[in-house]
């Protein structure tokens, strides 16, 4: 279904399943050595394949790290292709920096993931990494370096971030909610909705994308 291409290395084509129902997996995974060093990645879908309605392909990435933790690397998400964008770029985190400023001694092999996932559980990933890609190139661009400490002060979590996008879905969601006889009465959201919303998100981050940094923030 899928293949990955490292700049200035062969394509990657040894895909392998690794969650799912028989002959219908879910989930995969490339493995490929961490060096020779690398920045970007690849992934694009090969000829024929359809996601299923309403899916995405989420992409995660688990990279060595020099000074490990005992649980391991995480897999950390770089972004998502759909039927509509069957192939992208994705930046790859490069090797760690140590104190000297230098590039630490990292080995092993890295694991790209592929999942198979709702687009409703996709989509505040991709909107809290664009948004926080855009918070970042402010950032780097500012005419007025900040302190370390002030930087750390100004950066909210990855999980406040979701939390404020996700909360900032169910208020606009809210208002479509209507009640399923079907199913015992619960509340249920059409997909036009969240696609609206999801739009509407969108276009709020290009105009502004620090508005997620403030609480009282609305769309």
């Amino acid at each position: 279904m899928f293949s990955v291409i490292i700049p200035g290395r062969p394509c990657l084509t040894d895909i392998v399943a690794v969650d799912g129902q028989p002959g219908q997996p879910t989930k995969f995974a490339f493995t490929f050595p961490f060096s020779p060093s690398f920045s970007d990645v690849v992934v694009f879908f090969l000829p024929g394949t359809v996601l299923p309605q309403d899916t995405a392909a989420a992409i995660y990435i688990q990279i060595p790290e020099s000074n490990p933790s005992p649980n391991g690397p995480e897999f950390r998400f770089l972004g998502a292709l759909a039927n509509d964008k069957p192939s992208a770029i994705f930046k790859a985190r490069q090797a760690e920096t140590n104190l000297s400023g230098g590039s630490a001694q990292v080995t092993g092999m890295v694991t790209l993931g592929i999942s198979i996932e709702p687009i409703q559980t996709v989509a505040p990933q991709v909107a809290a990494l664009e948004a926080q890609s855009s918070i970042s190139q402010s950032s780097s661009t500012a005419l007025v370096r900040q302190s370390p400490q002030e930087r750390q002060q100004k950066a909210i979590s990855t999980k406040v971030l979701a939390q404020r996008i996700i909360g900032n879905a169910f208020n606009f969601l809210a208002s479509f909610a209507s009640s399923d006889p079907s199913n015992k009465g619960q509340e249920v959201v059409p997909l036009k909705s969240f696609q609206d919303w999801w739009s509407k998100f969108e276009r709020r981050v290009q105009m502004d994308p620090g508005f997620l940094e403030r609480e009282e923030s609305n769309i």
